[in-house]
C-alpha cells in the first residue's frame, strides 16, 4: 500500500521531502503521541527525562549510569546532573558495583518504586488509549518491529 506524500495534504511550512520521509514521519509521531503523555507527567510534577530514568529502572536491580543515559535518550553529564536531583528527591540509590568498584550502579528506593509504578500504569492507560485510536498499528505489530530495527542497529558492529 502505497501512503506517500501525495495522498495526504501538506502541511504549512513543510517541504515535500519531510512530508514522505520515514525518519521525520516516526519522530514526528513519537513527539505527538509522547506529548500528549508528557502533559500527564506535567500535571504530576515529574519531568520527562525522570521518568524516563524510573520506567528504566522499574523492575531492575541496578543499572549503570551510562547505560541509563544511553536508554534515556540523554548525554552522560545531564544524566549525572540528573541523578544527583532524583538520589536528592529520594528517588534512587548509587552504590558501587560489586565487582568493578569503578562502576556505579543507580537503583529505585522504595519511593522512586511507588512513583514508577504509578507511572507505568498512567503510560499504559495512555498506550491502550492509543492503540484503540489506531488499531492498525496493533494489527501490523509495530512494536515487533521497531524492536528488530532498534536490535540490529544497536548491536555490537551493526553496520
Amino acid at each position: 500500500m502505497n501512503h506517500s506524500s501525495s495522498a495526504s495534504p501538506k502541511r504549512v511550512g513543510t517541504g515535500a521531502f519531510v512530508e514522505d520521509y520515514l525518519l521525520y514521519l516516526l519522530a514526528r509521531v513519537s513527539h505527538v503521541l509522547s506529548g500528549e503523555f508528557h502533559n500527564q507527567l506535567r500535571r504530576r510534577s515529574v519531568g520527562v527525562p525522570v521518568w524516563r530514568v524510573l520506567a528504566s529502572l522499574s523492575g531492575s536491580k541496578g543499572e549503570t549510569v551510562t547505560g541509563l543515559a544511553e536508554v534515556c535518550l540523554l548525554q552522560q553529564p545531564t544524566m549525572t546532573k540528573l541523578l544527583d536531583r532524583m538520589v536528592r528527591d529520594g528517588l534512587v540509590t548509587r552504590t558501587q558495583d560489586a565487582r568493578d568498584r569503578r562502576v556505579v550502579r543507580v537503583a529505585l528506593t522504595p519511593k522512586g518504586e511507588g512513583l514508577a509504578k504509578e507511572l507505568i500504569e498512567a503510560a499504559r492507560q495512555h498506550e491502550t488509549t492509543v492503540l484503540a485510536r489506531f488499531p492498525e498499528m496493533e494489527a501490523m505489530d509495530l512494536k515487533a518491529l521497531l524492536r528488530s530495527v532498534l536490535d540490529r542497529e544497536t548491536r555490537p558492529n551493526a553496520a
